[in-house]
């Protein structure tokens, strides 16, 4: 036999086994497949990913990877349809684990080998047979054949120990009911009917109540008489359905209609059998027997009976517990609309059902806030103490404790339930429940039934989304979320798949939409164009993530130190600090690690050890740690795709970074990086390259970012979405490679002198995949924009910095752009010429962007805008808003305009003003608009909720209200004052 042909069925051998053993580890019972299908998926992963490398050269090989694939495909997609039933079958939770691990073994397995593979890529061999002597080669530096060999088969006898003691168990089995519900009991488990509990609550057992249940009262009763459906929305446990049940009997309610009906609904449903409950319950009310035949209805016959019944009254339905769109289309169609006022009600936890329901006929999205703090304290004080007050010893550990409850009536009732049965002297208890929240969830009986509600969300979610929740349980108890480095780093984990006419950015970023819609996760800050910046969980959705992580083996944290430990980690989350002594444990099989807040050298240096034997790792999260050096062991990472070093103090990168092939997206922002190596050209894969420091400061100087030197040859990255910031100089011939970077959606480019316009301008017009663009001037250069006649089509973030030789024409032709930064433009006329008929602009901000004395919003323009930013415009007298101007305006910021004669002409018609803040600006200015101190002004802002001035003094921002102006001293300085601590203000 020829070296070639023993070369090939070597590895043909290898791939088989790993195909069969694939194949094999696929539990045989639809239920069952569930649990496994993400550890499977990753496998599936795995297998393209060989087909894509250079795998493919050998046919018979790549013949017989395409079939496994093909089958693992038409599995998986099988598997997506069945349910998750780990929580209420113990022994089935065993046995999926099992599975699970073989799964990830396989994964190693798999990785192994790529790793060696990609090892010999600089043997200097060429062509099939040099790829084959590589690839023997790469084997045998690890293992000979027959030890690889050796461990499938390990694998694999552990896998028909499992099938073979669970034989019995597995056929026990019916197939799944595609009507059966994992919460029959209406949405509990353990025979605790919590929603059925929510029905019987008194109105003066809740808090909080008053001013939702006003409204919806009101949506009711009030309006135009044809049929409306009222949505309430919210996370599980904010009491949607004590509410609505209140709601439903109000007298008020009771009177105005002729026909009830509470209908629950849950996450799956017989629908015949809800449209009979439907039938009995109007049927009862009005003392009418139902028809005979009703048992042998069919679902359109049913309908049928219930529009009859229905026509010419006006009904009140109640469809509480709606967990799909799908679930309302088949109800729907029941209903009779007529004109007389009929209305129907549904509750559900997913916004997008909610909007869905309502908006085809008009109706409303109520949507459920948690509960204020001093709302929440009340209730827990009465359900706690049984009444409105807490022991003095108690109120710090009691706060903490309710500030993880995060305003849910349901858990405050629950945790408060439970601290009732304990003795208010004995205080070890209480800081006992206060510290180990997470256990208590899992062993305490009377919160079990809580966290079964809860959990009702997770289970209920779709198998691509699962992972995606999962890995939030990485991130430390109260952290804010970042969407755009959740977004890389699910991306990283190979989490997110590509879908037709979408890119991967563009399907992660839909994954997260869907998890706010479905309330598990909640937004804190918003982008301009409306999309979610920043979000948080909640503390008890955590606790579950968490839990489900260690039984899954999905991730660990190193703040769990008296948690039982899996056998083989797979993601570590370090908070905090590492021991030394711990490295051993976390084995040498994680595919991530991310680090919060490690600032001692002990737990960085165990942090570098730790890379050491980390040799499969995707996704490196090294954050703020004090490292002065690029660790030289990251370039033994050859799986590595996502790779942040943020705010370290890295000066410089080797140039064998090189060597991480495989890299997608690497985040340099905060630290000293200026140059980067030539060897950064070879990363193909790179999708994000973001290098540049802010400089602090109270007020952004004109050079305040560093980003770095343009490098030749970058032309050659094609994969580059975005590219932050670039530093050219004259007479670089980077600007042209940009032009050949087609797939940038984000690129800023500072450093400009006026003689590349030209240029820049041409490249420009290449990039129509553009959303934001950042260009900025050397300081004296003129930054002349008249070049740029076709625009990238899609812009909706544009920032420029510098004298501008006059106003850029082409702006005015942007239709997406919704946030504009004119920053040391010093424009002749006035720029609001130019934008004011933009349809979609959301935010301006100046920055000694205009050299007049007038700045004017005309009558009906500017109709989207909502913040409006003007910074040392020294010349501006006067800004005024014509009627019907901005009438959405919410924040209004205006600083170091010192020879401003008055607020706005017009501020007193901006209704919808709700913050109106002014930096470093003339005591003349600020003092007319006190109340206490006869000012002639103060009518045009008392409608404002939150007015404030502000002055940099001493290192720190002062700020004020202006009812602190009435303890001014007799040097005319208000006198009560909020100190902040010092911070870069990054508004601007």
């Amino acid at each position: 036999m020829s070296h070639y042909e023993s070369n090939r069925r070597v590895f043909g051998v290898f791939l088989g086994r790993v195909s069969k053993l694939v194949l094999n580890l696929l539990p045989k019972h639809p239920r069952e497949k569930a649990m496994a299908e993400c550890a499977v998926g990753f496998v599936l992963d795995k297998i393209t990913t060989l087909l894509e490398e250079k795998v493919n050269l050998i046919k018979d090989v790549k013949q017989e990877v395409e079939y496994v694939r093909d089958e693992l495909e038409r599995m998986t997609a099988f598997l997506r349809v069945a349910d998750a039933a780990e929580d209420s079958d113990p022994e089935l939770k065993v046995w999926v684990k099992q599975v699970r691990d073989v799964a990830y073994e396989t994964e190693d397995i798999i990785d192994e080998f790529m790793l060696q593979l990609h090892s010999t890529n600089g043997c200097g061999l060429v062509g099939c047979c040099g790829f084959l002597d590589r690839l023997i080669f790469s084997v045998g530096k690890l293992k000979t054949q027959y030890e690889i060999a050796s461990e499938i088969q390990s694998i694999k006898s552990r896998m028909t120990d499992i099938a073979v003691g669970h034989r019995r168990y597995r056929y026990k089995f019916s197939a799944p009911n595609q009507t059966s519900s994992l919460s029959g009991n209406g949405g509990s488990a353990g025979g605790v009917d919590r929603q059925g509990d929510a029905l019987l609550l008194e109105e003066g057992e809740l808090v909080g109540i008053e001013n939702p249940k006003k409204q919806l009262v009101t949506w009711l009763v009030e309006g135009v008489s044809r049929l409306k459906v009222v949505a309430v929305a919210g996370m599980g446990g904010l009491g949607k359905t004590t509410l609505v049940k209140k709601v439903y009997d109000d007298s008020i309610v009771k009177k105005h209609f002729h026909n009830h009906a509470w209908i629950t609904v849950s996450q799956s449903f017989n629908l015949e059998e809800l449209l009979r409950d439907t039938i009995h319950q109007l049927f009862d009310q009005m003392k009418m027997p139902v028809p005979q035949e009703m048992s042998t209805m069919n679902g359109n016959r049913l309908k049928a009976t219930i529009k009859d019944f229905l026509r010419q009254r006006r009904y009140l339905l109640v469809f509480d517990d709606v967990w799909s769109i799908q679930a309302w289309e088949a109800i729907k169609y029941a209903l009779p609309n007529e004109d007389q006022g009929s209305r129907v009600i549904l509750t559900t936890r997913l916004m997008d059902v909610a909007s869905s329901c309502s908006v085809e006929t008009d109706g409303y999205v109520y949507q459920l806030n948690p509960l204020s703090e001093e709302e929440s304290w009340i209730l827990f004080c009465q359900k706690a103490f049984h009444r409105n007050s807490c022991p003095n010893h108690l109120i710090d550990i009691c706060k903490n404790i309710l500030r993880r409850c995060g305003g849910l009536p349901l858990a405050i009732v629950a945790i408060s339930g439970v601290l009732s049965t304990k003795k208010e002297t004995n205080i070890d208890e209480w800081k006992m429940l206060n510290y180990g929240l997470g256990s208590e969830l899992e062993g305490n009986d009377q919160l079990q039934s809580m966290r079964n509600i809860l959990l009702l969300s997770f289970n209920y979610l779709p198998y691509y989304l699962k992972p995606c929740f999962m890995y939030l349980s990485n991130y430390p108890e109260d952290l804010l979320i970042e969407h755009n480095v959740l977004v890389r780093q699910w991306i990283a984990e190979g989490f997110v798949r590509r879908k037709e006419g979408r890119t991967v950015e563009q399907v992660a970023q839909g994954y997260l939409n869907e998890l706010i819609n479905k309330s598990l996760l909640r937004p804190v800050k918003t982008n301009d164009d409306g999309s979610v910046k920043i979000s948080c969980i909640h503390d008890f959705y955590r606790e579950i993530i968490l839990s489900k992580s260690r039984d899954q083996n999905f991730a660990t944290t190193t703040i769990e130190r008296n948690m039982a430990w899996p056998k083989r980690v797979r993601r570590l989350s370090i908070h905090g600090e590492l021991e030394n002594s711990e490295v051993e444990r976390y084995g040498a099989r994680l595919c991530s690690i991310l680090s919060f807040g490690v600032i001692d050298s002990n737990s960085i240096s165990s942090i570098l050890h730790l890379l050491k034997s980390s040799k499969m790792l995707k996704v490196l999260d090294l954050t703020g740690l004090t490292l002065e050096n690029f660790p030289e062991v990251i370039l033994e990472l050859l799986h590595l795709r996502y790779l942040c070093l943020r705010n370290t103090r890295i000066k410089r990168l080797p140039d064998s970074i090189k060597n991480l092939q495989k890299l997608e997206m690497l985040d340099l922002k905060g630290t000293f990086i200026t140059e980067l190596p030539v060897g950064i050209l070879k990363l193909q894969y790179l999708r994000q390259l973001l290098v540049y420091r802010h400089l602090p400061g109270a007020y952004m100087p004109y050079n305040y970012v560093h980003g770095f030197k343009a490098l030749k040859g970058i032309g050659c990255l094609k994969s580059l979405q975005k590219l932050c910031f670039i530093e050219v100089y004259p007479g670089s011939r980077v600007l042209k490679e940009i032009a050949t970077l087609t797939e940038l959606k984000r690129i800023s480019i500072t450093k400009l002198s006026n003689e590349d316009c030209v240029v820049l301008c041409s490249a420009i017009e290449y990039l129509d995949k553009l959303s934001s663009l950042g260009l900025r001037a050397l300081e004296g250069e003129i930054l002349d924009l008249q070049y740029l006649h076709s625009p990238p089509p899609f812009l909706q973030r544009l920032y420029l910095g510098g004298q501008l030789a006059m106003f850029p024409h082409w702006i005015q032709s942007l239709r997406s752009l919704v946030k504009v930064y004119l920053r040391w433009s010093r424009l002749k006329d006035d720029p609001l010429e130019y934008l004011q008929d933009l349809p979609n602009l959301v935010h301006i901000e100046f920055l000694e962007a205009y050299v007049g004395e007038n700045l004017c919003f005309k009558a009906g323009k500017f109709q989207k805008l909502k913040l409006l930013g003007l910074d040392k415009l020294e010349a501006l007298k006067l800004v005024t808003v014509e009627e019907g101007a901005t009438p959405l305006l919410e924040k209004l910021i205006i600083q170091r305009c010192k020879l401003l004669e008055s607020v706005p002409v017009g501020i007193e018609r901006l209704s919808n003003l709700k913050v109106l803040e002014f930096f470093d600006m003339p005591d003349e200015f600020i003092f007319p608009l006190s109340p206490e101190t006869s000012g002639d002004q103060y009518w045009k802002v008392a409608h404002i909720p939150e007015v404030y001035h502000t002055y940099w003094r001493n290192g720190c921002w002062e700020v004020y209200t202006l009812e602190d102006l009435q303890a001014n001293d007799k040097s005319g300085k208000p006198g009560n004052v909020v100190v902040k601590t010092q911070e870069q203000r990054n508004w601007l």
